[in-house]
């Protein structure tokens, strides 16, 4: 485990896990089905990754298009490479949509929609209902 993958609440937040990355639901959803991709390396740069985690990047990203467009049916799939606070390699994996989606009792909103996503505009969950959340994707995987 490295420090990025802690701070996205592995391993109470696995949804999948590949020989090298792990699939984290994100606390903070922006829009409902978003993922954190995080390699389980230690490196801090994309190309530092061995050529193994770059291979297996076709497994993981097709699984999560699959069980997503399976949860949320999203129109569009952003992956983010953002890096800035979180030092380890690691996408944000953001299902895009238009209008908005429901899921145990809550709206979420895809508020860029058909832009940028606001990530600044997300749903927090914590505890049981981001545990819920958590055994809800597995199940698409």
């Amino acid at each position: 485990m490295n420090v990025t993958m802690e701070k996205f609440g592995y391993p109470a937040t696995l949804v999948a896990e590949f020989d090298h990355w792990v699939v984290l639901a994100r606390a903070a959803q922006p829009t409902l089905g978003s993922l954190v991709l995080a390699a389980k390396s230690e490196v801090t740069a994309f190309g530092e990754l061995p050529a193994a985690a770059h291979a297996e990047l076709k497994q993981a990203t097709s699984a999560i298009e699959a069980a997503l467009g399976k949860a949320v049916g999203y129109a569009r799939l952003n992956y983010l490479m953002l890096m800035m606070v979180d030092p380890n390699v690691h996408f944000h994996v953001i299902p895009r949509y238009e209008g908005s989606r429901e899921w145990q009792g809550r709206e979420f909103v895809d508020c860029g929609w058909p832009k940028v996503p606001d990530l600044g505009h997300a749903v927090a969950l914590e505890g049981e209902d981001l545990a819920a959340l958590v055994s809800w994707l597995k199940g698409f995987f």
